[in-house]
């Protein structure tokens, strides 16, 4: 894998040159001091100093709603206009490993051509990042990344480390040569090592990911679900922010002008009440408890035995997210016995004193 050196001052006219072509997305700042994926007119607005955003990046390819094909009569005509030829850069390493993620689940058994379509038209530039009290990615071995990217820059001083990912990343680095050094001195690499050991030491929580799917398994009929299933909201803001949950629901939304209908396809969650109800009035889990538990079976243990790693990548949102402190840190801790000092533990001890 080759790595170059890019000046700060160098990286909006690569910018410029690698995005001629498409259409370029970066986090930018909200209003609220939050962050969010959003396309670039001005590099100005790109900001480079955040932790997470919003939204994980996989809105770019499967957003909250797009059209899958049109269906009348005549047949089926597919619709692909959510695909269009982007850039996104800014993408830290836990995300990069969602969107991993994400590329073996939509290429099993049946291939999802919405999904893919939309990855072979976008290159991807991730960009280091450094923790907050919410990341836990070194726990679950995202904090760094080898692969799942066009360009990955590391950023030290006023230079980055370039990592070079695939041949399409290459390319755009030929589209501007002169902006990049491929020399790299005794200094530059040393810097980075250093930058890498304190990026080590700074990331404060520590989940056990290693023991999580057989606590899983052992508290399974723990009363734990039940406590959390008091405090849970079903308002679907786990999934929703989850860089790795793919719920979704297909709506037929009728065109009477035209003797036809749009098959939409939209986000869903398994935490919301009537996901798992069927025709007939059954729903297989009607309870809050029971749809946590499905949701949690597949962060810490169902996508490690079939993917080998889990379902979280360590980004943090459902600690930032969720209202009354169900996240991943909070249930693990809990699946390991510790007593949690958190919103649903301590409405469980009022409810049941």
């Amino acid at each position: 894998m080759k790595i170059v050196k890019l000046k700060k001052s160098n990286l909006h006219p690569f910018l410029q040159a690698a995005s001629q072509d498409a259409e370029l997305w970066a986090p930018v700042r909200q209003k609220n001091n939050k962050h969010s994926f959003q396309p670039i007119k001005d590099f100005a607005t790109i900001d480079l100093n955040y932790t997470r955003t919003i939204l994980p990046p996989r809105k770019l390819f499967l957003p909250p709603q797009f059209n899958m094909f049109q269906a009348s009569l005549q047949g089926y005509k597919e619709d692909f206009s959510h695909v269009s030829p982007k850039v996104i850069f800014g993408v830290h390493p836990c995300d990069l490993h969602g969107l991993l993620i994400f590329d073996e689940f939509h290429r099993q058994n049946f291939e999802d051509p919405y999904y893919l379509k939309a990855k072979e038209n976008t290159l991807i530039f991730g960009h280091s990042c450094w923790p907050d009290d919410k990341c836990f990615c070194q726990s679950t071995n995202t904090h760094l990344v080898e692969e799942g990217y066009d360009l990955f820059f590391s950023e030290l001083d006023d230079y980055y480390l370039v990592w070079i990912g695939s041949s399409r990343g290459d390319d755009c680095l030929r589209l501007a040569p002169e902006l990049f050094d491929e020399s790299l001195s005794e200094e530059d690499i040393k810097g980075y090592i250093a930058w890498q050991e304190k990026r080590n030491q700074a990331f404060k929580l520590k989940i056990n990911f290693f023991a999580m799917p057989d606590l899983m398994e052992l508290r399974y009929h723990h009363s734990l679900w039940e406590k959390l299933g008091q405090a849970c909201l079903s308002c679907g803001s786990c999934s929703l922010v989850c860089p790795t949950c793919n719920c979704y629901n297909v709506q037929d939304q009728p065109l009477l002008s035209q003797d036809a209908s749009n098959i939409q396809r939209c986000w869903d969650s398994c935490m919301l009440e009537n996901y798992s109800a069927v025709a007939g009035g059954e729903n297989f889990r009607e309870k809050r408890s029971q749809r946590l538990k499905l949701w949690y079976t597949h962060k810490l243990q169902a996508y490690i035995s079939k993917y080998g790693k889990p379902a979280c990548v360590g980004c943090g949102r459902c600690i930032a997210t969720c209202p009354v402190d169900i996240n991943v840190f909070t249930v693990s801790r809990a699946l390991e016995g510790e007593e949690v000092e958190a919103f649903w533990n301590r409405l469980a001890k009022e409810v049941n004193p």
